[in-house]
């Protein structure tokens, strides 16, 4: 079983070079599932909305996961309706269903689970403990995690507390490619944050005048999605048929 993570879409550009390279990225690396993160996706570069998710789905995601501007652009009615596509299950406002979806691929399920970590982050509820009632129970022989934080180490430490209880977790958020993929003691693969698919030449998608603009001056800017060449960061977990486990992780990074 391979598992295909990809980073999170920012704006117009990143989605379009996601629709123009993820079918056939999926193809050569074989991969079973597909999960992009697409909280960002709009052309603003905050937010998602149901055609963008509709569009991230006609061009080869199994399951679209968010994370803290999961309702930025969208009402809490799209999670509902929409199965496979995620808002954080520790939001603690909304049914925790609308963090979780399993894939039925036949001989397999996949269930994929989206949570987000609170560290410099909005006060939700404990990603722990809500991980800890979403896997209780779950028979699925994969699951995979979209961990949306800020801390590495609060990322390190929950992946941590999942090993040998998931097959993978991958952070996403800060939107800078981690070196360290790996496979964790318990059998979990794991990646501090798996990176962006958007604007080489930003500050984490955004044009970078303005975000030295704010860094400088420490004021209100408004941010736009940087323009030019674009990049599709993800990471491959390759797992084992028979027990769910982990026994490789890739990084994957397609340019143009």
């Amino acid at each position: 079983m391979k598992l295909l993570c990809v980073g999170d879409v920012v704006g117009e550009p990143g989605l379009d070079f996601l629709c123009r390279r993820l079918p056939a990225l999926r193809r050569r690396l074989g991969a079973d599932v597909c999960i992009v993160n697409g909280e960002n996706a709009h052309p603003d570069g905050v937010g998602i909305n149901r055609a963008i998710a509709e569009e991230i789905f006609a061009h080869g995601a199994d399951a679209v996961t968010t994370g803290n501007h999961a309702l930025r652009r969208c009402a809490e009615s799209l999670y509902e309706e929409t199965e496979a596509l995620l808002c954080p299950a520790n939001l603690p406002f909304l049914d925790p269903s609308a963090g979780r979806v399993t894939l039925d691929l036949g001989r397999y399920a996949v269930t994929v689970l989206n949570l987000s970590g609170v560290a410099f982050l909005e006060p939700i509820d404990s990603p722990f403990e809500v991980a800890d009632r979403l896997l209780a129970g779950d028979g699925a022989r994969f699951k995979v995690v979209d961990f949306h934080a800020e801390s590495t180490a609060e990322k390190q430490a929950f992946a941590r507390y999942l090993d040998g209880r998931v097959s993978a977790v991958f952070g996403t958020h800060t939107h800078v490619p981690t070196a360290d993929a790996g496979v964790l003691p318990g059998g979990t693969g794991f990646i501090t944050d798996v990176g962006m698919t958007g604007p080489v030449n930003s500050v984490i998608g955004v044009k970078p005048e303005l975000a030295i603009r704010r860094q400088r001056s420490h004021r209100p800017v408004r941010f736009a999605v940087a323009e030019g060449p674009c990049r599709l960061d993800a990471v491959l977990f390759t797992c084992d048929d028979a027990t769910g486990r982990c026994t490789a992780a890739e990084r994957v990074c397609e340019c143009g």
